[in-house]
């Protein structure tokens, strides 16, 4: 079966297994959430043990081709969240 967990999903379960009111599940979830994401945009990495590293990864700028055209254009220089697994996160899912 391929269910898929999103964020109200995760709400119910920390609600569940913490014996929680959902209202505080989802200001612990979004916490948890908005530390992680205000921590890569100061550039630091976080790194959660048994789970995986997240950290922001640096694009330099570049040239593309637009599909459409063919034509040559620029790439600015951007940053993008990565995320790698731990390597116990790995073995669970085998």
């Amino acid at each position: 079966m391929n269910e898929i967990l999103n964020k109200k999903g995760l709400v119910d379960l920390v609600a569940e297994a913490k014996e929680m009111s959902k209202k505080q599940a989802a200001e612990l979830v979004d916490f948890i959430f908005d530390t992680v994401k205000n921590e890569l945009a100061e550039g630091n990495k976080v790194d959660i043990a048994g789970f995986g590293k997240f950290e922001v990864a640096a694009r330099p700028a570049r040239e593309g081709i637009n599909p459409k055209t063919l034509e040559k254009i620029h790439v600015s220089a951007s940053k993008a969240p990565k995320f790698k697994a731990a390597k116990a996160l790995k073995d669970s899912v085998k």
